[in-house]
């Protein structure tokens, strides 16, 4: 615990005081980190499969909106991960109360959960669905721009018009622009969000930190980003049940590294 800090009375565990400052991260972290996750789902099992349930719902949702044209469908999937942080706060409270020795208790853990619309969360859950509000903006236009206008009224079903010229185009800047994105409000959210839980700070504090992290520990992080992409891309394939283990480990492994870096 950084000294200067105490304990709010108002959210059993959260420190007030100065946001930390960034530290240095390596590969080995990460490891640890998973580990660290792994070990807390097992010790908390129904906490975690709750939790994760609501990414299993979510997943198979944004699917059933999207059936019909793959183009859609692929975009909701791929742009439903851009809110899991968000709903990972109850696996950081989890992990976090594991970690202090605390008792687990459904009341407290969904009490924790449901006192967050009242600190910064809502705040930081409202630019997530902006960021997401845009993409899916974006995700259309770069749609428009390669395979016409009129391509938006009734888009190509057939997987090959998107493994050659304007579909293949159109795919690889998807996954570019879609990309850098998605990694930018990963910057602002992978310490940000546990921060926020943890401490009595703003949320534009909380994301400007987690950035100074993330620029601070660049290589750590791309890796980071890059296996929960790939771990949660996955985890959709088999009708989102993969979600269900993946989740759990990722969002308290996620805890673990915020609680390394600072």
């Amino acid at each position: 615990m950084t000294g200067g800090e105490t304990l709010d009375p108002d959210h059993t565990g959260t420190r007030a005081g100065p946001a930390p400052v960034p530290a240095g991260l390596r590969l080995p972290d990460l490891t640890a980190s998973l580990r660290d996750g792994a070990r807390d789902f097992a010790r908390a099992p129904l906490f975690g499969l709750f939790f994760a349930s609501a990414y299993v719902l979510g997943g198979l949702v944004l699917t059933g909106l999207g059936a019909g044209p793959l183009t859609w469908t692929l975009a909701m999937c791929l742009g439903f991960p851009l809110a899991a942080p968000f709903l990972a706060v109850g696996l950081y409270e989890v992990s976090r109360r594991l970690e202090a020795g605390q008792p687990l208790s459904w009341a407290a853990i969904l009490g924790v959960v449901w006192n967050e619309r009242n600190r910064q969360m809502p705040w930081i859950g409202a630019m997530i669905l902006i960021y997401l509000l845009f993409w899916s903006f974006l995700s259309h236009m770069i749609f428009a721009l390669f395979m016409g206008p009129t391509a938006l009224l009734g888009p190509p079903t057939d997987l090959a018009a998107y493994t050659s010229g304007a579909g293949l185009a159109m795919v690889l800047t998807q996954l570019v622009l879609g990309g850098a994105i998605a990694f930018l409000l990963f910057a602002l959210t992978v310490i940000g969000l546990p921060m926020l839980l943890d401490r009595e700070i703003d949320f534009v504090t909380a994301m400007m930190r987690s950035l100074a992290v993330t620029r601070a520990n660049l290589a750590t992080m791309l890796a980071w980003a890059a296996l929960i992409a790939v771990a949660t891309l996955v985890a959709m394939i088999p009708a989102f049940l993969g979600l269900l283990v993946v989740m759990p480990v990722l969002g308290h492994a996620s805890w673990h590294l915020y609680r390394r870096a600072t």
